[in-house]
């Protein structure tokens, strides 16, 4: 599995935290793989072309075909992913809030969920996934999603300092108290509850937990010879009972089967994400 990770553009900075591309063939003999992919504090927009991968949301038992390119708004329970031999993707993570930035949307419209960029932004995606699928190079799409963004930013807003405390509390890894992250935000505690339901789609609070959630999720695929009361206190977590209960809320099972499906995957998928 090779994963790189792009740097924005300065233009874009303010906007995106990264471009990602992941090119991934499984072993010969091997049809399909699947990996438990739980929510990260990132909202998304995934193209994959002409390898689109399966996604099964916990507790149900079909897998559906996701879209060519897919927008992911904010996340609160666990899927599983399923490649079928290929995957080939350039996956585009915003910066809290700048989904809702580029769309204008209430992010409680996008929850839990993910939907097809084309019914979102219509036919210019179509024509965008058309130039991407004539490319085999995944670095010479990086550079055609990255300057399509870069047509986009020229219409939106300024960055205000409601999205800069976001970013601060991301990069406490939710450790930032509200009652700080509404300060940076020029905003009163239950002014800033209102901003993050119009633009992340959840309390503040639920927010931070999974920012924390992720930060731990992501220890456990880049370190496996961590031990997870390491990985609880290296996340932020004052002990073990609140760890276990995020785990199960955000990821749906407790952390043994997680390492069991794991195991059972060559895909480490949140591993290099930027947060």
């Amino acid at each position: 599995m090779e994963v790189k990770v792009y740097v924005p553009r300065p233009e874009l900075q303010g906007l995106i935290a990264s471009f990602i591309t992941v090119n991934a063939l499984l072993p010969e003999g091997i049809a399909e793989a699947i990996t438990p992919y739980p929510p990260t504090p990132h909202q998304s927009i995934i193209f994959y072309g002409e390898h689109p991968i399966q996604m099964q949301k916990v507790g149900h038992d079909q897998f559906n075909v996701q879209p060519a390119i897919v927008i992911i708004g904010p996340q609160y329970s666990r899927v599983n992913i399923k490649v079928t031999r290929i995957i080939k993707a350039v996956r585009v993570d915003f910066h809290p809030s700048g989904l809702h930035r580029l769309l204008g949307l209430p992010m409680k419209e996008l929850f839990d969920d993910g939907f097809d960029a084309l019914d979102i932004l219509g036919n210019e995606m179509s024509q965008l996934n058309e130039r991407l699928v004539n490319l085999q190079d995944l670095a010479a799409r990086q550079v055609i999603v990255e300057e399509y963004f870069l047509r986009k930013i020229k219409r939106l807003k300024e960055c205000s300092p409601f999205d800069h405390a976001l970013r601060e509390l991301v990069r406490s890894d939710g450790n930032l108290p509200i009652h700080q992250v509404a300060s940076l935000a020029c905003l009163s505690v239950r002014q800033l509850e209102r901003k993050f339901s119009e633009r992340i789609g959840m309390p503040p609070k639920v927010f931070a937990r999974i920012a924390r959630f992720s930060k731990a999720y992501r220890l456990r695929e880049s370190r496996s010879d961590y031990t997870w009361s390491t990985i609880a206190h290296e996340a932020g977590y004052f002990d073990q009972m609140h760890f276990i209960r995020d785990f199960k809320e955000f990821a749906g099972v407790n952390p043994k089967i997680i390492d069991q499906a794991l195991a059972e995957t060559p895909f480490r998928m949140q591993a290099h994400l930027s947060i």
